[in-house]
Order: C-alpha cells, then sequence, then structure tokens
C-alpha cells in the first residue's frame, strides 16, 4: 500500500505527543487519589499530605513528572465536570464613552447616550457602534449639525489626535481604538486579580467585538466574592458629606408625595419614607438607617422622576450611596449618605492608589492603609484643609466604605479605610486596589456556578454512559463483522486515545457536552468501518478475492466518507463559531474527533488489515449470523412515496399546529433570568414550592414574577427558574433572590441551615447545587447567534451538496430533509414539555443538538445520494426510479447499524448521563430516527420528484412500481 510508511510514521509521532500530553494528567490524578486514600474527607490532612507527595518525583528515564508542575500541565475540566464559577463581565462602555467626552453635558450626547442604552437590550452590535447611530439621529433630529470632533463632545485635550476639522469618520475610527485599548486594559486588570486569587487553571478570554470579558474559575465556590472582585472598577473617590440637616427639608416633601405617585414610582400606596430612614436610629454621618428588605424600595423612590423633579436647588446633584455592609452592631440595616455632587458628578479627590496593605486600627479592628499618588495626595490635602470638623466619605465603585469625621488636614497623601471589614474582604480590597481600577465599572451579565458535588456526580455520571456506550459499540462491531470488527475497535482505541492527546495539548477543556461530543465521535467512527465493510462486502459477494475486495471497498467508500464527515465538521465549526461556554467545547471535541476518526478508520485501519491481508491471512468481514442480513433486499421506496409524504404532512402540520397552540418552554439563555438548581434531604413537592416562591417573587407594586418550580432528576432536587429581578444585575440583586429562595424553601430545608450552608451545597448537606444567571443583553445575543448557526448550517450544507452532487436538486432534496426533521422536533418538544421529568427548554443546549442532528442526518442522506451519484455513471439502461430504488436498498445495511448503533450510544448516555444531558440526549434522539426516515423517504423522495425528466429515459426496469406505470401509460397510447 502506498504511504503505509508516512501512516506509520506519523501515528507513531502522534501517538507519542499524546502520551506526553497525557502523563501530566494521569500523574497528578495518581498523587491526588493516594492523598485522598488517607486523608478521605478531611481537607486539611488532604492539603498536608499533598505537600507531601508533592515531595516526590517519577523519572520515567525520556521524562520527570512532579506533582506542581503535572498539575498545572492537566486536562482542563469545565465546570459542569469540576465545578467552579464562570462569569461573563460586560465593561460599561458608556462609562468609557464620558470618560473620553470629559463628561460632557451636552444635550445632544446625553441623549443620544440615553437612546444607546435602550438599543442595546435587543441589539446584537456593540454599544459604540449604536452610539455613532444615534448621535447621528439625535443631531438630525434636532437640526444640530454637531460634529464629533466637537470640544463639547471628543475634540478636547485628552483626546489630541482629533483636530477641530476632523471628519466624523477619522474621529469613529480613533474612538474605537480608543474604546478597544480601554477593554484590552479592563482584560489585563482582570486577569491581575484573579492571579492574586490564586486560583488554579483560570480561564480569562476577551469576547471579541462585545466589550465583554470571559471568567472561568474551576474549583472556586464563594461566587459572591468572585462578583465583587472582578466587578469592582477600583475607581476609589472621595466626597464630601452632606448632613441630614442639609437634606431632611427635601425628604419630608417626597415623602409626602410618594403615597400620590406610588404607581408611577412602583411602590405600594402605604410607602412612608421617613418611617424607612429610622433616623432615630442613626448613629453615623448618613441620612437613614434602612432596613434591608426596605432598601429596593427607597432606591426606586430616590431614583424616580417624581423625586428628581422635586429636588431643591442644594440637592440637585446630590449622590445617594449606601454603606458597604451593615454593621456589625447592626446586622439587618443599612445607612444611607447623601453625597455632595456636581454638574459633571466628579469626585473632589479621584487619584490613584500607589500602595495598600492590610492593618489594624488602635481598636484591634481590620482596616486599609493606603498611599496615594501625588495627584491625589494634593487634591487629599486640600480637601481634608477644606473639611476639618466636617465629614468626607471615601467610596469604592459609588459604595460608601466610611465616612470619618476630618480632624485635621492631612498632607501626605496617606489614608485609612475601614468598613466592618473580614480579615479576607481587606485583603480582596488590597488586592483590588493593587491590581490598578478598571478603565471603566463591569457588570456580571451572566454568571454559571457548578457545586463541588454536582461536578463529582457529573463525572461519574458521564463516565459512565462512556464506558457503557463503548462497550455497546465493541461488542455489536465484533458481533457484526468479526475480524474485522475487532481491527475497528482497535482503531477506535487508539481514536479515543488520540482525541484525549490532542484536546489536552490545544488546551481544550472537557465538559460534559464534549464527553457527549467524543461518544458521537465514536458513533461516527462506526459509521466510517460500516461503510467500508458494508462495500468490501458486496465486492466478495461479486465473487472477488479477499484482497481485492478490501482494496475496492476502501477504494469505493472513500467519497462517502468525505461527503459525510465535511457535513458533520460543517455543522460543528458553525457550533464552535455561534456557541457559547459547553456547546464550543463540543463543537471542539467532535471536530478533533471527526478528524482523528478519518485518520484512525479510513488511514490507519487501512495499513493494518492489509499488513495482514498481504501476509496471506484472511479476515472475515461477517460472522455465520449477519453474512446475508439485508442482502438481496429490495424495497420499491419511490413507488411508496406517496405514502411517506402522507405521513411526513401530517407530522409537519401536527408539530406546526401544536407549536402554534402550545408554543415552547424557553431557557433563561433565550429570555433572561435565573436558574437555581436545589437539593433537599427529602423529596419535595414542585407545585406547592413554585406557589410559595411566587408570593415572595412578587415587586414592591405587588406584581408576580414568573417562578417555575421542576423536579430535576431525582424527587429531593428542584430546579427553579424565575425573571424577578432580571434588568437588575447587580451582585445585590443576586444576594436577595438568594435570601427569598432561602426564606420561600426553609420549611423544605434541614432546621439548622445558615444562608451560607444554602448556598454552597456539597455532597453532605442540601442547597444550591449550581445557578445560572443570563442578562437580558447576553439572551438576546444568544437567540439571534442561534438563529444565525441554524441558518448559516443550512445554507452551508445546501451549498456543500451542489457543489459535490452538482444537482440542485440533490441539494433541495437535502435541506427539505432537515427542515422536515427540525420542525417535527420542535413539535415534539412543544408537545411534551410540559410532561416530561427531564429539561425540554429551547435554548442553546437544543440549537446544538439541532445542528448536530443536521450533521447526522445529512451525513446519512449523502451515503444514499452518493450511491445514487455512482449509480447515474454506471446503470445507463436503468429508470430513474428503479436506479432510486436499487441506491437505497443497496445501502440499507449501512442505514439500519450506523441508526441502530448510534441510537444505542445516544440511548446509554440519556440514560445514565446525568439530568443535565437529558434534553439534549432525547432532542438527538428524536433527530437520529426522522433523520434516517427523512433521508430514505423524504430527501431521496424529493431529489427524484424534481429530477424526473431530466434526461434520464424511463426505461423498463421491471421492479419498480413506478416502472409499471410507466409500461401502463406507454401501453395505453
Amino acid at each position: 500500500m502506498q504511504g503505509k510508511g508516512l501512516i506509520t510514521l506519523v501515528a507513531v509521532i502522534l501517538g507519542l505527543i499524546c502520551l506526553n500530553e497525557l502523563l501530566p494528567t494521569w500523574y497528578a490524578g495518581k498523587v491526588e487519589r493516594q492523598a485522598t486514600a488517607i486523608a478521605g474527607d478531611n481537607p486539611e490532612r488532604y492539603n498536608k499530605e499533598i505537600a507531601r507527595l508533592s515531595k516526590d518525583t517519577l523519572n520515567l528515564g525520556f521524562t520527570k513528572l512532579y506533582y506542581s508542575r503535572a498539575k498545572e500541565r492537566e486536562m482542563k475540566l469545565g465546570l459542569d465536570l469540576k465545578g467552579g464559577i464562570n462569569v461573563l463581565l460586560e465593561i460599561n462602555q458608556r462609562d468609557l464613552v464620558n470618560d473620553l467626552t470629559q463628561y460632557s453635558t451636552n444635550p445632544i450626547l446625553l441623549e443620544a447616550l440615553d437612546r444607546t442604552d435602550q438599543d442595546q437590550k435587543n441589539s446584537t452590535k456593540n454599544y459604540i457602534e449604536n452610539f455613532f447611530i444615534e448621535f447621528a439621529a439625535v443631531n438630525k433630529e434636532k437640526g444640530t449639525n454637531l460634529k464629533l470632533a466637537d470640544p463639547e463632545i471628543f475634540g478636547n485635550t485628552n483626546l489630541t489626535e482629533i483636530k477641530y476639522n476632523s471628519s466624523d469618520e477619522e474621529v469613529k475610527n480613533i474612538i474605537r481604538r480608543k474604546i478597544s485599548t480601554s477593554e484590552g486594559a479592563a482584560y489585563e486588570v482582570i486577569r491581575t486579580r484573579i492571579d492574586k486569587m490564586g486560583v488554579t487553571q483560570p480561564n480569562v478570554q476577551r469576547v471579541p467585538g462585545t466589550g465583554r470579558i470571559s471568567v472561568e474559575m474551576p474549583g472556586s465556590k464563594d461566587i459572591d466574592r468572585v462578583k465583587k472582585m472582578l466587578a469592582t472598577s477600583a475607581k476609589l473617590q472621595f466626597w464630601e458629606v452632606q448632613t441630614i440637616q442639609e437634606v431632611i427639608p427635601y425628604l419630608e416633601q417626597l415623602s409626602s408625595v410618594v403615597p400620590l405617585k406610588a404607581d408611577s414610582i412602583g411602590v405600594a400606596k402605604n410607602t412612608n419614607l421617613m418611617n424607612m430612614l429610622q433616623l432615630n436610629s442613626l448613629k453615623s454621618s448618613g441620612i437613614g438607617n434602612i432596613k434591608l428588605s426596605d432598601t429596593a424600595a427607597v432606591n426606586k423612590i430616590l431614583n424616580s422622576k417624581v423625586a428628581k423633579d422635586l429636588r431643591p436647588a442644594n440637592v440637585k446633584y446630590t449622590q445617594f450611596m449606601w454603606g458597604y455592609k451593615p454593621e456589625s452592631t447592626d446586622a439587618n440595616n443599612l445607612v444611607l449618605y447623601a453625597i455632595r455632587g456636581n454638574i459633571n458628578q466628579k469626585a473632589p479627590v479621584d487619584g490613584a492608589v500607589e500602595s495598600a496593605r492590610v492593618n489594624y486600627d488602635e481598636m484591634g479592628r481590620v482596616v486599609v492603609d493606603m498611599q496615594m499618588d501625588s495627584k491625589g495626595s494634593k487634591e487629599w490635602k486640600a480637601m481634608t484643609a477644606k473639611n476639618v470638623n466636617k465629614s468626607v466619605a471615601v467610596t469604592l465603585d459609588n459604595v460608601v466604605y466610611t465616612a470619618p469625621n476630618v480632624v485635621n488636614e492631612i498632607p501626605n497623601g496617606r489614608t485609612q479605610i475601614s468598613g466592618n471589614f473580614s480579615q479576607e474582604e481587606a485583603q480582596d480590597l488590597v488586592n483590588v486596589l493593587g491590581a490598578g481600577k478598571l478603565p471603566a465599572s463591569a457588570k456580571v451579565v451572566q454568571a454559571d456556578v457548578v457545586g463541588p458535588s454536582l461536578g463529582a456526580e457529573s463525572i461519574n455520571a458521564g463516565m459512565l454512559s462512556f464506558v457503557i456506550a463503548f462497550l455497546i459499540i465493541i461488542v455489536y462491531i465484533i458481533f457484526y463483522y468479526g475480524g474485522a470488527g475487532v481491527y475497528a475497535v482497535i482503531a477506535m482505541v487508539i481514536n479515543l486515545f488520540y482525541i484525549f492527546g490532542i484536546m489536552d495539548s490545544v488546551d481544550a477543556t472537557l465538559t460534559l457536552p464534549g464527553i457527549a461530543g467524543i461518544v458521537l465521535s465514536m458513533a461516527m467512527a462506526v459509521d466510517t468501518n460500516v461503510i467500508i465493510y458494508e462495500r468490501t462486502k458486496e465486492e466478495l459477494f461479486a465473487g472477488k478475492g479477499i484482497l481485492e475486495a478490501y482494496k475496492d471497498g476502501f477504494k469505493h467508500a472513500l467519497s462517502a466518507i468525505i461527503d459525510g464527515h465535511s457535513t458533520t465538521i460543517l455543522t460543528a465549526v458553525v457550533l464552535y463559531i455561534f456557541g457559547t461556554g459547553p456547546i464550543k467545547g463540543f463543537a471542539v471535541t467532535l471536530i478533533i474527533g471527526i478528524l482523528m476518526t478519518f485518520f484512525t478508520s479510513v488511514l490507519l485501519s487501512r495499513v493494518m488489515i492489509f499488513a495482514r491481508l498481504n501476509k496471506g491471512k484472511g479476515l472475515s468481514v461477517w460472522t455465520p449470523l449477519t453474512k446475508n442480513l439485508f442482502r438481496n433486499v429490495w424495497i420499491d421506496f419511490i413507488g411508496k412515496r406517496k405514502y411517506a409524504y402522507i405521513i411526513s404532512a401530517f407530522l409537519t402540520v401536527g408539530s406546526l399546529v401544536s407549536i402554534y397552540v402550545n408554543g415552547f418552554k424557553y431557557g433563561i439563555d433565550f429570555t433572561g433570568g435565573r436558574n437555581y438548581v436545589v437539593k433537599f434531604d427529602k423529596p419535595v413537592d414542585a407545585t406547592k414550592t413554585e406557589e410559595a416562591l411566587i408570593k415572595l417573587f412578587a415587586t414592591q407594586d405587588g406584581k408576580l414574577s414568573a417562578v417555575e418550580a421542576k423536579t430535576f432528576g431525582s424527587g429531593n432536587q428542584l430546579k427553579i427558574s424565575t425573571d424577578y429581578l432580571i434588568d437588575d444585575e447587580s451582585l445585590k440583586a443576586d444576594q436577595t433572590i438568594e435570601q427569598k429562595l432561602y426564606e420561600g424553601l426553609k420549611p423544605n430545608l434541614p432546621a439548622n441551615m445558615t444562608l451560607q450552608d444554602f448556598k454552597a451545597a456539597d455532597k453532605d448537606h442540601a442547597g444550591i447545587v449550581s445557578s445560572t444567571k443570563v442578562g437580558p443583553t447576553v439572551a438576546d445575543d444568544i437567540k439571534t447567534g442561534g438563529m444565525f448557526a441554524v441558518i448559516a448550517a443550512l445554507a452551508g450544507i445546501f451549498l456543500y451538496i451542489l457543489v459535490r452532487f452538482t444537482k440542485w436538486q440533490f441539494s433541495l432534496g437535502a435541506v427539505a430533509g432537515l427542515a422536515h426533521d427540525a420542525i417535527v422536533i420542535l413539535g415534539v418538544y412543544s408537545l411534551l414539555h410540559k410532561y416530561m421529568p427531564f429539561n425540554m427548554e429551547i435554548n442553546q443546549d437544543f440549537i446544538a443538538a439541532i445542528l448536530t442532528v443536521l450533521g447526522y442526518s445529512i451525513n446519512d442522506t449523502v451515503i444514499v445520494f452518493d450511491r445514487i451519484r455512482e449509480y447515474l455513471r454506471e446503470k445507463k439502461s436503468t429508470t430513474l426510479a428503479g436506479l432510486f430504488d436499487d441506491s437505497i436498498s443497496s445501502t440499507l445495511g449501512r442505514t439500519f447499524n450506523t441508526s441502530f448503533t448510534t441510537l444505542l450510544v445516544i440511548l446509554a448516555i440519556f440514560i445514565f448521563g446525568g439530568d443535565n444531558l437529558r434534553g439534549f440526549m432525547f432532542a438527538l434522539l428524536l433527530g437520529i430516527g426522522f433523520g434516517t426516515y427523512s433521508s430514505i423517504f423524504i430527501s431521496s423522495a424529493i431529489a427524484y420528484d424534481f429530477l424526473k425528466g431530466k434526461g434520464k429515459e424511463e426505461t423498463p426496469h421491471g421492479k419498480t412500481s413506478v416502472d409499471v406505470e410507466v409500461i401502463d401509460k406507454r401501453t395505453k397510447k
């Protein structure tokens, strides 16, 4: 065989590379298993054992393995397998624009920014591009003809590149560069902060063109701490504080108006602002000591249009800011401060911090000592001199950490922040200040938290499903193909080794959907071997010798294999481009798997088989039970296509009616919202739980938020979804929802469970095992991306089939079959989403499943089309109908074997792969079934009907009912 030396060399080199990449993972796991065996569940002892075992070295001759180095190089596991936190941070681009305009108050600019804020909720464009559009629109409406280079817009002293005569297009390019530079600076700051947290194998990436940064932190548990560390901009400012005497007249007037305007404000009519302020309990320089449960209502009142219109001159620019956290002596209340602002809301002192460290004050309390830079020191000196015996507020990201009285002027730029800190909070603040400030504020627009216990369960479920699926493949392929099946299994084992090795070498992350992608790759490997062996069987039945039969089997199967693999890779690439998170992991794994399948099952398998055959040894391609299966089977598919059309029309119309009547259950990644998977120590009634939570998640004006509670897997686990506070992406909103969730579920939780325990469940106790948050702007992007992904996949498949088969009729048939499959699956999900005991939401996982189904279905269709194309060249005397029937019938063995083994594999993952994969796998189960049906009865039939009379003579064939109709017509003539 030509090239066998090169293939063998590549296989050996690839094997050595993969071995080198996988050894660290094996060694790190070995050390950790030894530590666990000794320490059990004791974390302190475990860490000591790891430290002791880390001193050992494993010398393999060609390499030495150390635990610390091996740990750095081990294969990355996704959050769904390891537990941890994934957040998507969005840099506030309005802040960036404000900074570039030096906080200009030009009305055209401000209106354009306000409009852009609204646009972003339903737009996939980035902020700055929408701003340029809105600025031009406002300019035109007002007839102002204001240029971007105007001194009140971007033509200020900060942007020396912009001249008075710079065109709008030139300014746009400069601003785009500045925004990109600021986003890059934000990325560096975020990465530095994470490094200071000491997280193992963090993954920080910019999301191009969005102003977003993706951060994955495996093994992290404290989501609140992580969010604070990442979203804090470190904008340290010093403000003058207004006294209660200055603002009390305004507050009293506002309090009298609130009941009259309650509906427009969004609060209850009996709301009493002055009572909420609890002035009699005020001990600091604030203007109110508000209950935590009342803070949301106070925010609504103070930020309402009614409140802003009532402001007198001395409160016109006042900023109302909350204290950092409740005082230790008053844990249920939060202090509200009135900060003296100005027209552009620039702080009197806004200097950078040169150094910061944790210290203790004279009372032994934890504080943070800071040294400002030269600019900040001068401003701080002037401010303290001006405010002797008055209060000044030290704020970080518009939260007041401390508001002490100034005793005397502070000349050297040194100051101290106190805030009822714990040691960890103080250290986090030092880390944030030390890493530098973000160029703008940041907010968490998407977050996934997976508890360590759920990660361990996912690993077990994923590995169990993987092992079962692999055993099914091994047993079936050896049973069906005998000796040739053994070579197929050897190729698959090598394939598996290569997949894991290559994933590790390219630093890809293995996720639960990734394991599903590997199993699907195994199914594709079976498909490849089936195509080769079925073709080899045909050559043997034609009377050829074993060596020649295998040669022709590989030769004639190659075209179909290339087409099948290409279409699957095409859909995987689309998945990678438009998918996020675990879906990208699935796509990467599938692409690597398909490429390695081709190498091992076509090239390497050929080398191994012919090495045996060239020695004169035989190699069976069947067993006694399977030798004659599907041999000489011939079915009049084309003649019966009208029945298939009727069945498909019924299924399609029924699906569309169900979609119209029942609609879908959309996941939060399409609608925005929060999901929580909560574990209990006993079975829980989902309906009663939902009713209790709906009352708790009511807004201040009494409106009910959407809440759904559904059993998730076992009876002692619920999946709870809500859109409560969906537009509030702050950490405080997350904490409010978790508090309400805790209160609503408390009757079903262990008696002594605290809120902190509830938020971090592990294998020993109940609580939140995973949570997901998706903001409305991200949800809109995901939904739009999903639609584009499906359209792009269908267009790509249409063009590929057109290029490969040179007839648009084949492309039309293929796409019609895929559309049929997609509509039927959507119909089933619409019909059953209320009744099935597993997740049947329409979300990005479902889009991934649909695209995978399209890839598999087109793979099946291509095999049939490939045989039709071959027969069109060879069987010149056969009618078109007979030729189609011959093609479909001759590939029945391959169709059955690949569909049957794939269904078995997916069924194994569906049953054993864990709750998170069931909805995904159910879509694949439906897709494989209907995809096989549509390849035979829809795609081929439509291609036939549109090809009729296009140059193929209707010569009687004698076997096909269509041919009989042709003969009858000719006879009547």
